[in-house]
């Protein structure tokens, strides 16, 4: 079945945050989850990869610094196997019963990390989620953009230099390659994905953010102020 995302019988809204790793990501999809569900609406939060018991098991292998013999054919085939679990047993459920779904990464990221990161053709990377979402696609999209020095620096404060995954653990080069294809990206679909600056403060990311999400609502769902 391919999903429109224009189609008004699914009354929900697939929403998806991206950015490099460190953006502040996870932050504002949990203010923005919940000021949304003080307005009234129903939101359910989620991520990638993960989301279910089978695609957050596929994590564990993705992200652990175990696996660093991992080939790249390997990492682009286990995130797609993930999403296509996390969109047929979670997105598409809680779109078809009226949810906004705010998703921490979907497959920009993949675009971003192994089309631009690992160098693989950008077509590849495509028809692979095509088939495993059946072209499901956000309806909105928040680039969170920070200078990868910047990200580093965040994930060390956060995490230590001994608790970062796989993926963080690459090199600066890799990380910059995948900044610039989020701005690729991002320059590509500019009506879906929306650059926010993430070096601003926390609070002025949030309202930059919410500022135009709930305009989108309104504007698809006639929701609330």
């Amino acid at each position: 079945m391919y999903w429109r995302n224009d189609d008004l019988n699914h009354p929900g809204i697939f929403i998806t945050f991206e950015g490099p790793d460190g953006a502040g990501k996870t932050t504002q999809i949990e203010r923005i989850g919940k000021k949304l569900e003080e307005k009234g609406f129903k939101v359910v939060t989620t991520r990638e990869p993960g989301g279910t018991m089978i695609s957050n098991e596929i994590r564990r292998i993705l992200l652990s610094p175990s696996f660093q013999e991992m080939v790249k054919e390997t990492e682009v085939l286990l995130y797609a196997a993930s999403r296509a679990q996390h969109v047929m047993e979670f997105i598409i459920p809680h779109i078809e019963k009226g949810y906004i779904v705010l998703c921490d990464r979907f497959v920009d990221a993949s675009i971003a990390y192994q089309g631009y990161g690992l160098q693989i053709p950008l077509e590849t990377i495509q028809l692979i989620n095509q088939f495993a979402t059946n072209r499901f696609k956000p309806h909105r999209t928040y680039l969170i953009d920070v200078p990868i020095e910047i990200g580093k620096h965040r994930l060390l404060q956060r995490s230590g230099d001994h608790n970062l995954d796989r993926i963080e653990q690459k090199n600066h080069e890799y990380h910059q390659r995948v900044r610039d294809g989020f701005y690729a990206l991002a320059k590509k679909e500019k009506e879906r994905i929306k650059l926010v600056n993430g070096t601003l403060s926390q609070d002025k990311v949030y309202q930059l953010i919410y500022d135009d999400l709930i305009s989108y609502i309104n504007k698809r769902l006639g929701g609330l102020e």
